[in-house]
């Protein structure tokens, strides 16, 4: 019974958000008044659950600067948890599906985020070239999950090269986030909250001003999943 009050009252919370947010792009472009509301949405849901953050590593990060920010991936709350923790600007690259999803879908298409047809190279191609405009354009780093789904087991899964490729294409740092606890708090495949601690480890940053070839991207890709998988750790 819980659980289900908690669903309903996060529904309310989004959906009045989404309104704000539609609102929030059409006053604002420079999407600051997005960013303030983007922090009002993650700290409500996390509210609602009865979520608390703990987080390391926020001196490896200029909250100012622009990165790509990569992390694991292992349940629904992960979002939630970066926007809340992380203080730089972000913008997230979504599946084109949830583009459909009334008031919640339309702020993620008419808002700083990059929508991606998955099957579609061509679709992927614009998305790099959308990423490097925002991100010089208008500040905003971009968040990258490079497993491409989420895990069962909150084991790191293999990663995919385009969030590598990506970095190599924009010339921004990447910056290894480790994410610790959702998988048990809301695991996938179920909506059942538990309350409880997430943990985020924000490494130090890593240039790419060196990556010239397929290989360095798949060398760099490597270093930063061997990273994460360093900093996973069971609380």
């Amino acid at each position: 019974m819980i659980t289900v009050i908690k669903l309903l009252l996060i529904v309310i919370h989004t959906a009045i958000c989404s309104v704000f947010g539609l609102i929030f792009i059409f006053l604002d472009r420079t999407f600051t008044l997005y960013h303030w509301l983007s922090k009002v949405f993650s700290g409500g849901i996390l509210l609602i659950s009865g979520i608390s953050i703990k987080i390391d590593g926020l001196e490896n990060i200029n909250p100012k600067a622009v990165y790509v920010f990569v992390s694991n991936h292992s349940s629904q709350l992960d979002i939630t948890a970066l926007q809340w923790g992380i203080p730089n600007r972000l913008a997230m690259i979504f599946k084109k599906e949830l583009a459909r999803i009334p008031l919640f879908g339309w702020q993620l298409r008419l808002g700083p985020y990059i929508m991606i047809d998955r099957k579609s190279l061509e679709s992927a191609a614009k998305s790099i070239e959308e990423a490097k405009q925002l991100m010089k354009n208008k500040r905003i780093s971009v968040l990258v999950f490079p497993e491409g789904t989420r895990s069962k087991t909150g084991k790191v899964q293999e990663f995919k090269r385009g969030a590598f490729h990506l970095a190599a294409k924009v010339g921004y740092p990447i910056v290894p986030v480790t994410i610790n606890g959702t998988e048990k708090i809301l695991p996938k495949g179920t909506f059942k909250l538990k309350r409880g601690t997430i943990y985020l480890h924000i490494d130090k940053p890593i240039t790419t001003d060196h990556i010239k070839s397929k290989q360095d991207e798949v060398e760099l890709m490597e270093r930063v999943r061997q990273i994460i998988i360093a900093n996973k750790k069971e609380y």
